[in-house]
């Protein structure tokens, strides 16, 4: 007896999941409905998957094997039924999006609602990770990857740059005064990224000719909150462009070191695997952003 479509996607489930209970709360059914699947694909194929104890699952020898074509079969069931959807006069169909949580608080958000009124037929399931995630496993569409590609399997399209400052708030400034020169950084509350190491370099040159590189006072684990906290007045932060644009339209952050900034940008791409059939609907979204993002949010 062969397995079928709904068994297979119970199992890959299962493992990027790490749990029967969270795959089974992402497929929407019961925890005893996934472990059924699982049990009949194991009867199925005569061998087990699947290692099972009260703390993990791990995959065996024969799982790690069928896992890959099972990926393969159902990427190639949705492109094909991706094929029929797009040959309607309007595009259709689930479009999964990837972007770190700034990105797509700052930049995606505010233009959802015209990219939806545009093409109503596609649903959007919109994605977030400070870190890169595996587009393969996590079945995304298309990412949004701030910084040097390093991924050679990745096709990308260029959206444009982000320029990197250095902000404090007026609040800051008028209690700590505002540093006159790169010397004077070390005597102020400099903050920084917790995860993303590289981001603590800053745009400036230091005495001893290299990029300064900051050991954060204050640090957390996404712009987001160090954007808050440059505007609570915590301290001086270097973050990209596109993330404080409302903040300093609105004075809420004001440039630090105009004159001692290099020109330093972040390159912006949309991301999808070489090996994937690019969906219209994947398409539209790419050209949508390349329209919309140049010149407000993003630098040609």
């Amino acid at each position: 007896m062969k397995s079928t479509l709904e068994e297979q996607q119970a199992f890959i489930t299962v493992v990027d999941c790490g749990s029967i209970t969270a795959a089974a709360e992402r497929l929407g059914i019961t925890v005893s409905g996934v472990s059924r699947a699982l049990n009949r694909l194991e009867q199925k194929l005569g061998t087990t998957l699947l290692r099972r104890t009260t703390r993990r699952l791990e995959l065996t020898e024969e799982g790690e094997t069928f896992l890959a074509h099972c990926r393969r079969i159902l990427a190639a069931v949705e492109e094909a039924e991706e094929a029929l959807l797009d040959r309607h006069d309007q595009p259709q169909g689930r479009l999964r999006v990837n972007a770190a949580p700034s990105f797509m608080q700052f930049v995606i958000v505010p233009v959802i609602g015209e990219f939806r009124a545009r093409y109503p037929g596609i649903t959007l399931e919109l994605d977030t990770h400070d870190r890169f995630v595996d587009l393969l496993e996590q079945r995304v569409d298309l990412a949004i990857r701030i910084g040097d590609l390093e991924d050679s399997s990745l096709h990308a399209r260029l959206l444009g740059h982000s320029p990197l400052r250095l902000l404090a708030s007026p609040s800051y400034i008028q209690r700590h005064g505002a540093p006159q020169s790169i010397d004077e950084l070390a005597q102020h509350s400099l903050m920084g990224f917790s995860q993303l190491e590289h981001l603590n370099q800053w745009p400036l040159i230091g005495a001893d000719g290299k990029r300064l590189h900051i050991s954060p006072t204050l640090s957390a684990s996404s712009g987001s909150t160090l954007i808050e906290l440059a505007i609570a007045g915590e301290g001086i932060v270097c973050l990209a462009d596109f993330m404080t644009i409302a903040p300093r339209q609105k004075g809420a952050l004001v440039d630090i070191l105009p004159d001692y900034t290099e020109l330093k940008t972040q390159a912006v791409n949309a991301v999808y695997y070489r090996q994937a059939t690019l969906s219209q609907r994947t398409r539209l979204f790419m050209e949508f952003l390349a329209e919309r993002l140049p010149g407000k949010y993003l630098q040609g």
